[in-house]
C-alpha cells in the first residue's frame, strides 16, 4: 500500500472542512506543485502526449496520479504515460472542456470538472514581472502564516538550484504600511520569472492577500543582502549535495570478475 503523500495530507484537509475554503485553496496549491503522472494513449513523440480520454456522463476526463504504483493498480497493466508538473497540466488542459480525475481508486481520488480545470489554470496562469527591492525598512518577520510557509516550501522546492537561498523578513513600507517581503539571494540568470512566478502562486494557494508581499532579488553582495539573512526566515534552495562515492575496503577482499 501506498504512504500517504503531501497531496492526500493536503485532500483529507479539505474533506475534513468541505465549507472551509482555506483547505481547497491549499489542495489546489499542493496540485500545482506535485509531479503528476497523466496516463496516454500511446507513448509520447517529441513534445506530442496524446492523454487517453474517458468519457463519463458528466464528461470527458482524463486521469492523473501522483505515484507510478497507483496508475499501475488502475489500469492493471503498464501503461504509457507522461510526468507533468501540476501547473503544466492546467495550462495543457485548459479550455479544452476536459475534466481531470486524480488518483481515483484510491481514498483520496477526486474528480474535477472542466470548470474547475479552467478556474485552477486561471490562478496559475499570471505570471508576476520581476520587481527592485522595494523601499523600506527590513524588520524582523511577523508571527509567519502556517499556511504560506508550507505552500512557500511546497512551491519554491521546485525551485532547487536557481538561487542560493530566499529570505522572507518583514517590512515597514516608506507609506507606513507592513508588509512582508520575500528576497531571492544569487538567483541564477533567467530564473527571476521563475522564482517570482512560484512565489505569486504560493501565496495565492494560501489564501492571503497578494498585496501583502514584496518580492526581490538581490546579489549576495547587496548592501541589504546581510541583514535580511541576519533578521529573515530563510529558506535554501541549493539543490542537495551528491553522496560521496563509497571508498573501497583496503582489507576486503578483491572482488572477482
Amino acid at each position: 500500500m501506498t504512504a500517504a503523500t503531501s497531496l492526500d495530507l493536503a485532500h483529507r484537509a479539505m474533506t475534513a472542512a468541505p465549507d472551509d475554503p482555506a483547505p481547497r485553496l491549499r489542495w489546489y496549491g499542493a496540485l500545482a506543485a506535485s509531479e503528476l503522472l497523466v496516463l496516454l494513449d500511446r507513448e509520447p513523440t517529441g513534445d506530442s502526449l496524446a492523454p487517453h480520454v474517458f468519457q463519463l456522463e458528466t464528461g470527458p476526463v482524463v486521469l492523473a496520479f501522483d505515484d507510478a504504483a497507483r496508475l499501475t493498480d488502475f489500469t492493471g497493466a503498464p501503461a504509457p504515460y507522461a510526468a507533468l508538473p501540476g501547473r503544466a497540466l492546467a495550462a495543457m488542459l485548459a479550455g479544452q472542456g476536459l475534466g481531470l480525475g486524480i488518483n481515483l481508486g484510491t481514498p483520496d481520488g477526486e474528480l474535477l470538472p472542466a470548470s474547475a480545470i479552467d478556474w485552477w489554470a486561471d490562478m496559475l496562469a499570471p505570471a508576476p514581472e520581476p520587481g527592485a527591492l522595494a523601499r523600506g525598512a527590513i524588520t524582523p518577520p511577523p508571527d509567519l502564516p502556517a499556511p504560506l510557509i508550507a505552500a512557500l516550501g511546497r512551491c519554491l522546492a521546485t525551485a532547487a538550484g536557481l538561487a542560493a537561498c530566499a529570505c522572507l523578513a518583514g517590512l515597514r513600507r516608506d507609506d507606513g504600511s507592513d508588509g512582508l517581503l520575500l528576497a531571492f539571494l544569487d538567483p541564477v540568470p533567467d530564473a527571476q520569472p521563475a522564482l517570482a512566478r512560484a512565489a505569486a502562486e504560493a501565496l495565492r494557494f494560501s489564501g492571503l492577500d497578494q498585496a501583502s508581499l514584496d518580492i526581490a532579488f538581490l546579489a549576495a553582495g547587496h548592501p541589504d543582502a546581510a541583514r535580511l539573512a541576519r533578521l529573515g526566515f530563510r529558506i535554501d534552495l541549493t539543490p542537495p549535495a551528491a553522496p560521496a562515492p563509497p571508498q573501497p575496503d583496503p582489507d576486503a577482499p578483491p572482488r572477482l570478475r
